[in-house]
């Protein structure tokens, strides 16, 4: 079926049960329904691991009797099981307890022109031809270096998906989206040390990937670089932040102003609105109509549209990020952000990941973190980190077993530069980061 006949028939699903739901009592109800088709093979060792086919979908409801609340949700699109689906949601919301804040976004905000973002790239999911593009890739690394001992493997996943939303307010929309992504882990040895590392590459459109050799090259690269690896004296240093990773750093601040922290005061960064938390050259910016932009959407999970939002302006945070619900809590308006961010895309300074390297001069440039120790409540940051030891700029050895520790709000004021040379493999787009400052936890 061609992917705007399903849109229409998943919108006429959507329908009927929003109609079935007020038929039944609810004072206002929406609905979501998504379905994907995909493909997934895992080679290891050059053989064939797993070759997975899945076409999963379901519809979801949330139905409101004045501000009691009930959700339902079915995988079964049966008449028969739509009606059940909407008789417990009906029924559990007459349980619920009563919340001033539930209920649908405005309508006023609801999407009403539904863009064509080109978030649709379909392709046949060629089973031959995942497995040959895994194992090209697998074996490209493997054969790359003698030091390659062992493979975690390569995986290649193909996903075509439509997504649809409806509400009593009006809105009842779909859109179809694909997602193609490769990837390749990769074990080497020496006399001394064992390291692994990986590479991937993930597009919208299939012919967009990387070549299947080059991913595998560069995870081999990227794990024979790590051997023989050092720890390092316990000390206070700069800091460089991969551009492979620096988006975390980001991600916290993007979950420190959002309005479920904000309301229930759990946030570093309660009232920063107006407030300069970055250096004043820094900005970030939300841009969800990118075309084929991974994190694009025409409207959020709520059916709000999408705009494009200055977060952060010379250095001062601008808005929060609000879902109707948190907005209420906060008593204000939401903005579109239930299900998270679109596309932020944080400035630069200008340099190149090598000059980066330079205006660290000696310091530690940080290519993996590891563990949880991150609080959005007081900010406190302290995390396991890999990476390797820079003097005068240039790369000296690889370094591991340290811990890296600060808190967040002096790490952002701290930040020195910011990468040209932008990670753009997920929602949050970022160069490389350098910080003045932390404390390193070593030998």
């Amino acid at each position: 079926m061609q992917a705007n006949a399903k849109i229409s028939e998943l919108q006429n699903i959507l329908q009927d049960t929003l109609d079935l739901a007020k038929k039944l009592g609810a004072t206002s109800a929406e609905a979501s329904i998504s379905n994907v088709e995909g493909i997934s093979v895992g080679t290891r060792m050059k053989e064939v691991e797993t070759v997975e086919f899945t076409n999963d979908g379901g519809l979801g409801i949330c139905v409101f009797k004045g501000n009691h609340k009930g959700n339902a949700s079915t995988a079964d699109l049966s008449s028969s099981a739509l009606k059940r689906t909407v008789e417990k949601a009906i029924q559990i919301a007459k349980y619920t307890s009563e919340d001033k804040c539930n209920g649908l976004a405005e309508k006023e905000v609801i999407a009403t022109d539904i863009p064509d973002l080109d978030l649709y790239h379909p392709q046949e999911l060629d089973t031959e031809k995942a497995i040959k593009i895994a194992l090209e890739a697998e074996t490209a690394g493997y054969d790359s270096d003698d030091l390659i001992v062992n493979s975690d493997g390569a995986n290649y996943n193909a996903n075509l998906g439509i997504k649809a939303y409806a509400n009593t307010h009006g809105i009842n929309a779909g859109y179809a989206k694909s997602r193609y992504s490769l990837s390749c882990v990769l074990i080497a040895k020496n006399e001394t040390d064992m390291q692994r590392d990986y590479a991937y590459t993930i597009s919208r459109e299939a012919d967009k990937l990387k070549a299947p050799a080059e991913v595998g090259l560069e995870a081999a690269k990227n794990t024979v670089s790590r051997l023989d690896a050092n720890k390092i004296e316990t000390q206070k240093s700069p800091i460089l932040f991969h551009k492979d990773i620096a988006s975390g750093l980001f991600g916290h601040f993007i979950s420190a102003i959002s309005g479920g922290s904000l309301y229930r005061k759990s946030s570093f960064l309660l009232d920063s609105k107006g407030k300069q938390v970055f250096p004043d050259w820094l900005s970030i910016v939300e841009r969800p109509h990118l075309l084929r932009g991974l994190a694009s959407a025409p409207f959020d999970n709520e059916g709000v549209r999408t705009v494009d939002m200055d977060i952060v302006s010379d250095g001062c945070v601008q808005d929060y990020l609000l879902t109707s619900y948190s907005a209420r809590k906060l008593g204000l308006m939401t903005n579109g952000h239930a299900g998270g961010t679109h596309n932020c895309i944080v400035s630069d300074t200008g340099h190149s990941d090598d000059a980066l390297l330079k205006e660290m001069g000696t310091g530690l440039l940080v290519t993996e973190l590891m563990g949880q120790g991150v609080s959005i409540v007081n900010g406190d940051y302290s995390r396991g980190a890999a990476g390797f030891w820079v003097e005068n700029g240039e790369i000296q050895y690889p370094v591991h077993e340290i811990t890296i520790a600060g808190n967040l709000k002096e790490m952002y004021r701290q930040i020195v530069a910011v990468g040209k040379e932008r990670e753009i493999r997920g929602s949050l787009q970022t160069g490389g980061v350098l910080i003045e400052q932390m404390s390193i936890a070593g030998a």
